[in-house]
């Protein structure tokens, strides 16, 4: 089966932009960027989690996030992009222990946690098909009580409301700086390793492999979604 994250995939690359250039760059790019990581990490802090996997973590900013608020335990970051984990050990140095550096994919096994968190990163799985294997995979590492919170972008399906959301967001990228012309062209260049898909596709998508799931924020195009684990 292929990987549901590529073993090859860079941030650098991807978004071309300079790694330590990263931070500042993703919020001209996505609305909402620092409430929905406080808001996402707020939830992880809810269940005082002792063990939380942080799938695609980045640069370690929702990890960071988690790992401050009191309840959360420790934190285990995952992703393939080596140069992104290399700036989250520095980021994360202070919390010492409590943060732990996974160079791999999304597709190996995921050890048992109380909580699973994603930001900005499940995009990159291509289809529903393999997203609700992983959902499953989710829902099977989760203890009982154990929650999943994803922040990422989601896109209706219906042509006019998608390109109502596109031009919305497209006035984000604006506002924050981007040319008006590249603003469309970054849409079109993600486009080649992203997949956004329909919010109620992804909360039928929790709910079919056995989470309570619901939207508890949303900044178009930026949503969250949190799947609770009965028990």
């Amino acid at each position: 089966m292929p990987a549901d994250q590529p073993a090859s995939h860079s941030v650098r690359r991807h978004l071309n932009v300079a790694i330590e250039a990263y931070d500042r760059t993703i919020r001209q790019f996505i609305p909402g960027y620092e409430e929905g990581i406080a808001r996402a990490a707020e939830l992880v802090a809810r269940a005082r989690p002792g063990w939380v996997l942080d799938l695609g973590a980045g640069t370690g900013a929702l990890a960071a996030a988690m790992l401050a608020r009191e309840g959360v335990g420790e934190v285990a970051l995952i992703d393939v992009d080596g140069e992104m984990l290399a700036q989250a050990r520095v980021r994360l140095a202070a919390f010492g222990e409590r943060a732990a550096f996974h160079e791999q994919s999304f597709d190996a096994s995921l050890p048992g946690c109380d909580a699973v968190a994603a930001s900005l990163a499940l995009h990159h799985v291509p289809t529903m098909a393999r997203k609700m294997a992983l959902y499953a995979r989710i829902h099977a590492a989760l203890r009982p009580g154990g929650v999943f919170v994803n922040a990422d972008v989601t896109m209706p399906a219906e042509a006019a409301l998608q390109e109502a959301t596109y031009e919305r967001w497209a006035q984000h990228l604006v506002a924050s700086g981007i040319e008006p012309h590249r603003a469309r062209e970054h849409f079109a260049e993600w486009a080649d390793e992203d997949t956004y898909l329909p919010l109620d596709e992804e909360l039928a998508a929790l709910r079919e492999v056995g989470f309570e799931a619901e939207c508890v924020w949303q900044e178009t195009p930026f949503s969250l979604v949190v799947g609770r684990k009965g028990g």
